[in-house]
């Protein structure tokens, strides 16, 4: 067993935004743009900026937390330290869903595209893998655990390298399908066919809120940065407002270089017609040379995603472990590297296991959408409870008007989840419920708990009544449930209940004598005496 080691300091804040737009730049932008029509017409690139918006505020919010803690794992750690361990905890099971299968996921979307070139990789006639297929996906996987296992500039050097190349083809693709412009696209059968419905579906089902969702690995090596005060801030908003210009652009370029008499028969069948979008599209108007490249792109940047939640989720695994509701087997980094090696052995094998069933990008998205959205919902409640309860937190940046931008917030992370759809909200959020009751079965004989269990219960429970709330809701709803709470009404009973969750979770924080400040910070090679840390007193 490798000795204990300590983060070490290496990312910059061009390390730290390439790492934001690499995440950000996966399998989304290559797959999304047809789904997006598809559910929402030329009206999809209203979701593209609704999407942006959302994520945008989320990231703000996130900033204040990065920038005060920056903690390796963040994501899953903010919770413990405004509402306790079973917050964490929570939390914590969530986002290793989401992390790990999100690596899946792009080697499954790599795979799909270099089918253009190797038919052999694919399955006749559906979008899973043959047996070659898989293997190509598990050697993916094994390089993005041999880049990640050395160090961490290991990692973003090969991330920067990556990413010059995989943003030069999006930014051509909108360069050459401008030329082929059709303004009568947009009108031929309708601006929003499937009206404001649509819009907001394809937010979650279209792939769009899947794309945008980037952030959390620059929180998650918060501990690894350079100056994190300026530098998380900083690389967050230019991370989501660059890549909110580039989707619009490129769904905008889509829409208008589609072959009119491609939507004859309307834009629902536009994903079938087009499964491999700019590749396909660029064939349809005789630039070969563009199809090749998209596809040379295609394989690169969701394997370069890939890495990226590769490096991202052991920090989050380590995260977990540091509140004591997770083995503490995953708290050991490797003295020489900095690497929390044995949580990168653990997302390595869940990365694989997500392949197993063979599964297409399409069967994956819903749910890992979801899944993420859910992981950034709690930043907003802890933010606001933290500055009721640990008002004296050093705040580096702190975030004006969030007396709006809290709850505004956390009300549009609540609509995307509700917007997957009853068979996806049903399981997910149905599964965080039995987590939380095998947490109550088990709590008790935890010893690294700082808290009693009643008083955990009582700071999560409106975490688990937001579960319970939005299940019903999505029920009823007319987002694949019953359709008796018609649209947009249910929108409104599903915003105007995210509401009063929301502030019964700020309410319902640690309490201010429960929390204490202390200065040192133990998991960096060389410590910040001007960082607060907040801990559960005893």
């Amino acid at each position: 067993m490798s000795a204990q080691g300590k983060f070490k300091k290496q990312l910059s804040l061009i390390d730290l935004t390439f790492i934001g737009l690499g995440a950000i730049f996966g399998s989304g932008w290559l797959f999304a743009a047809s789904h997006v029509s598809a559910i929402a017409g030329p009206a999809g690139i209203f979701s593209w900026l609704l999407g942006g918006f959302s994520v945008l505020l989320l990231g703000i919010v996130y900033c204040e937390l990065g920038a005060a803690l920056p903690r390796a794992g963040g994501v899953v750690r903010y919770p413990v330290y405004s509402h306790g361990p079973l917050l964490g905890y929570l939390m914590g099971f969530i986002t290793l869903i989401a992390f790990s299968s999100l690596v899946a996921i792009e080697v499954v979307a790599s795979r799909q595209y270099a089918a253009a070139w190797f038919p052999e990789l694919t399955q006749a006639g559906s979008s899973n893998p043959t047996i070659l297929g898989w293997f190509v996906q598990f050697a993916l996987l094994s390089l993005f655990f041999a880049l990640n296992y050395r160090s961490v500039k290991t990692f973003a050097m090969a991330n920067n390298l990556v990413s010059v190349f995989k943003f030069i083809v999006p930014l051509l693709v909108i360069g050459v399908l401008f030329t082929f412009f059709k303004p009568e696209n947009f009108h031929a059968q309708g601006f929003a066919p499937f009206g404001l419905s649509g819009i907001e579906m394809a937010v979650s089902a279209g792939g769009v809120i899947f794309a945008y969702l980037g952030l959390t690995p620059i929180i998650s090596v918060a501990s690894e940065v350079k100056n994190p005060q300026r530098t998380i801030p900083i690389a967050l908003i230019l991370s989501v407002l660059l890549s909110t210009a580039i989707y619009v652009l490129l769904q905008t370029a889509f829409l208008g270089g589609i072959p009119t008499e491609m939507l004859a028969n309307g834009w629902a069948g536009v994903a079938k017609e087009l499964a491999l979008p700019y590749r396909d599209i660029a064939l349809a108007l005789g630039v070969g040379w563009l199809a090749y490249l998209v596809v040379a792109d295609a394989v690169i940047s969701p394997s370069g995603c890939g890495n990226i939640y590769m490096n991202a989720t052991p920090r989050v695994i380590y995260g977990w472990a540091q509140t004591g509701t997770f083995f503490k087997i995953f708290t050991r980094i490797d003295e020489k590297s900095g690497i929390p090696r044995p949580a990168l052995w653990l997302t390595f094998g869940l990365s694989v296991f997500w392949t197993l069933p063979f599964p297409s990008w399409e069967a994956l998205i819903n749910v890992v959408s979801a899944a993420l959205v859910l992981s950034y919902a709690v930043a907003p409640v802890s933010v606001a409870a933290l500055r009721r309860n640990a008002p004296d937190l050093p705040r580096p940046f702190r975030v004006k008007w969030m007396g709006v931008l809290g709850p505004l917030s956390f009300i549009i992370a609540a609509l995307i989840v509700y917007w997957s759809g009853w068979s996806t909200v049903s399981w997910l959020l149905g599964l965080q419920i039995l987590m939380f009751v095998v947490y109550l079965l088990c709590g008790r004989f935890v010893p690294t708990l700082h808290l009693s269990l009643g008083r955990q219960v009582r700071s999560s429970a409106w975490l688990i009544g937001f579960y319970g709330v939005t299940i019903i809701l999505s029920k009823l709803g007319s987002f694949g449930g019953l359709g008796i709470l018609s649209h947009p009404f249910d929108t409104v009973v599903v915003a105007a209940c995210a509401l009063g969750i929301y502030y019964w979770g700020v309410a319902t924080g640690v309490p201010a004598h429960l929390v204490r400040l202390e200065t040192e910070d133990d998991e960096s090679e060389v410590p910040e005496p001007d960082i607060g840390r907040v801990q559960l007193a005893s």
